[in-house]
């Protein structure tokens, strides 16, 4: 638990939820229990007007062939939010989902960039998170670009990376610069421990405060109705969802 009295995946889970306000349909990937938590509860919050799919689930998922589905929807605009890692993630946004080393016979090899790279291109509101923070997942320079986090003047390209979220703080991406920015630091956790852990460099206002915690409401929320809603498609996660 964290020092507010809110584990940290219910940290996540409301952080990443107040990112999807304003959107009418999100799309949440498989195995991505918190991203779809959080979807799930920007729905309630929303009073049910937000779009939902969380592809694997059969309550929550509107889909008959998610993947081509996805896909569809994203090139016709009907998709605002999507979540994107990343076993690699680097200053300019760029994410690797396919290995180290050189390809392809590298000693680490990552399940592969499926759809990534056109998700990012269309997608207008793409949240990258990550919940390990640490040089070994954000680097300098990734060593495969799945997916680029920004493209050269000309390329048309409507979506791109618009915030990260980690373990340890929230990044916010100027797209402009091509930089990240330092937004907040979670409670427990500071500053120079987010320095420490970065292997690329970003920006920094010179007070960073910290991730705001959900309230009492919204924590019995998280507990009751979005907690039962996520098990049926991650049981695990919702059982151990206390002591996450």
């Amino acid at each position: 638990m964290t020092s507010a009295g809110c584990s940290a995946s219910e940290l996540l889970i409301f952080t990443l939820a107040g990112m999807l306000d304003g959107c009418r349909h999100v799309i949440v990937g498989a195995s991505s229990p918190i991203p779809g938590s959080a979807a799930l509860l920007a729905r309630a919050n929303s009073n049910g007007r937000l779009r939902v799919n969380v592809l694997g689930s059969q309550q929550h998922n509107s889909f008959t062939n998610g993947g081509v589905e996805t896909f569809d929807l994203a090139a016709q605009g009907r998709v605002d939010a999507f979540f994107l890692g990343g076993g690699q993630i680097d200053g300019e946004a760029n994410i690797n989902l396919v290995g180290t080393g050189s390809y392809p016979d590298g000693p680490v090899r990552w399940p592969g960039s499926f759809g990534s790279s056109y998700l990012y291109f269309l997608v207008p509101r793409v949240i990258l998170f990550r919940e390990e923070h640490t040089r070994r997942v954000f680097v300098p320079k990734v060593e495969f670009v799945s997916a680029p986090g920004w493209s050269p003047p000309g390329v048309y390209r409507p979506g791109g990376p618009w915030k990260l979220v980690t373990g340890r703080c929230v990044f916010d991406f100027d797209r402009d610069r091509r930089r990240f920015r330092l937004l907040s630091v979670h409670p427990g956790h500071s500053v120079e421990e987010v320095l420490d852990n970065t292997g690329f460099d970003f920006d920094r206002d010179p007070h960073v405060p910290e991730t705001p915690v959900p309230d009492a409401e919204t924590l019995a929320l998280l507990r009751g109705r979005i907690r039962s809603e996520i098990a049926e498609t991650y049981p695990r996660f919702a059982a151990g969802w206390q002591s996450s």
